[in-house]
């Protein structure tokens, strides 16, 4: 052969791209299998129940106001009814939550989903229901209002197990539903209208057990809120507007408290404008978009009462532009083998890089001839370890099924790596550098924050080492003489798989 290095180097190539066909086959089977477990999930949610939401206690009375519109004079004299409709709601000055959270694993088949059962003590308080009083917009008009209804909101009424309620230190009936036009799931309470004439301080107890899954949130309603909860679960993500005020995260759990004010939220203002709550995702443009819609809805209540007396205001059925503030808490599971297998693969081209570099290494300064058929079989092994891991972490825990991944792949390699490199004094140590690259990769999965960083320190060590060790090698001489070798028949070069003394049988 003319130019042996060069047809080498094109079969290696070669080599490589089949790898990373293999790598991409078996990412693909990671991602069904991460779809498979989303399907599990929504499968839990459509039989148990989803994210939940509190919104609440709130107390809201639904009223119409009727008139009578003369138009015309004598016999053309006609009388029209006019009427609005529209809703008083009353949001409590102090608002208390406490709330535990106890972690329940679902299973479908061989995927788990993470469930808690929420145990909340609701506190509120209203210095008086002075919002409930109807206020005409017409002289002589007739009003009718409904009775008040004290509700509290959830995010998934299914999710509701037990619900006790205390309306100054009485116990009321709890039925389903809401009666409010957005937040419609709950439960609620009927109250006496003679309610809205009290000037006394109201207040009501709610202790609430509550079954959802993923994350659950709070919407700030009041103009005093303060949220604790505490759970055992060792890995929360809090999200939405506001931070914790304080919390303490450690492995036995851990426990949050929000404290906010109506100072710093826009939260009765979109309760009153019925807008959705906002979730753990919500962009800058929804809050754009409400804040635009609340300048026209003040734009409009002006142009309103500049009117004349035929605009007919009627109760809002459908959610407003924008969204209401809201904090959570999502139970996130670090340990989700498929996760952590798709990171792992990400590394799988520079596991192969490494191998095939230190083979090379062998070859040149051992005067070694290793075929690129043993090339692929040890890259086939390499790969064989992602596929490995996915398969056995979905039966074992992540880290015993990487310690037996790795230990095969370690054993098989180094075993084969004694025929191929000419024996054992050449096998072990090859073994021992795949030991270390697949430690080093575990060190790096269970990195999150620094896994980068540590990542290129490692790979600039290895590389500072492979400098180091052939920084006295002429490669001009070594590959014309590997070339010479192969060219004419040179028996100082040693084909691999040459059985040598202490290498096994």
């Amino acid at each position: 052969m003319r130019f042996p290095l060069l047809s080498k180097l094109a079969a290696l190539l070669l080599v490589i791209v089949l790898l990373l066909f293999g790598l991409s086959m078996i990412e693909g089977v990671v991602r069904d299998r991460q779809y498979y477990r989303s399907e599990t999930e929504r499968s839990v949610v459509q039989s148990l129940a989803g994210s939940q939401t509190l919104v609440g206690p709130i107390i809201h009375s639904s009223c119409v106001e009727s008139w009578d519109v003369v138009s015309g004079s004598g016999k053309d004299r006609t009388v029209r009814e006019q009427r609005r409709e529209f809703m008083l709601t009353a949001l409590p000055e102090n608002l208390k939550v406490r709330t535990g959270a106890v972690m329940e694993e679902r299973a479908r088949g061989l995927h788990k989903v993470n469930a808690y059962t929420l145990k909340a003590h609701v506190t509120a308080e209203w210095p008086g229901l002075a919002q409930l009083q109807p206020q005409r917009s017409m002289k002589d008009s007739r009003m009718q209002c409904g009775a008040p209804i004290l509700m509290m909101g959830v995010g998934d009424a299914r999710g509701i197990r037990t619900a006790q309620m205390e309306l100054d230190g009485k116990s009321v009936a709890l039925k389903p539903g809401t009666f409010h036009p957005i937040y419609t799931r709950g439960l609620h309470a009927s109250l006496p209208d003679a309610i809205r004439s009290d000037k006394e301080t109201v207040n009501v107890s709610l202790d609430l057990e509550l079954v959802g899954t993923q994350n659950v949130s709070f919407v700030p309603i009041a103009s005093n809120n303060d949220v604790q909860m505490q759970s055992g679960w060792p890995h929360p993500s809090f999200a939405g507007r506001f931070l914790p005020s304080e919390r303490d995260v450690s492995d036995e759990g851990f426990t949050a408290n929000w404290r906010v004010s109506s100072l710093a939220t826009t939260a009765q203002q979109d309760i009153r404008l019925g807008r959705r709550v906002c979730s753990a995702g919500a962009d800058s443009e929804d809050y754009a978009n409400g804040r635009v819609y609340e300048a026209a809805a003040a734009a409009a209540a002006v142009a309103t009462a500049a009117s004349s007396v035929e605009e007919v205001a009627t109760i809002q059925t459908q959610p407003a532009p924008g969204c209401a503030d809201s904090f959570s808490v999502s139970f996130v599971d670090p340990v989700n083998p498929y996760s952590l297998s798709d990171r792992a693969i990400k590394y799988g081209v520079l596991f192969i890089a490494l191998t095939f570099v230190a083979v090379g290494l062998f070859e040149l300064m051992k005067k070694l001839r290793v075929h690129p058929v043993q090339y692929l079989l040890v890259g086939a092994a390499l790969c064989s370890f992602f596929l490995l891991l996915v398969s056995l972490s979905e039966h074992l825990s992540f880290g015993l099924s990487y310690a037996m991944a790795s230990s095969a792949c370690v054993l098989l390699l180094g075993y084969y790596a004694s025929h191929i490199l000419g024996g054992l004094k050449m096998g072990i140590p090859f073994g021992l550098g795949i030991a270390l690259l697949y430690g080093m990769l575990y060190v790096l999965l269970q990195l999150e924050q620094t896994a980068l960083v540590v990542g290129a320190i490692a790979l600039f060590v290895v590389l500072g080492v492979i400098m180091i060790l052939t920084r006295k090698v002429n490669w001009y001489e070594l590959t014309a003489r590997n070339q010479n070798n192969n060219g004419n028949g040179n028996g100082n070069v040693k084909p691999a798989g040459t059985p040598v003394e202490g290498a096994s049988a």
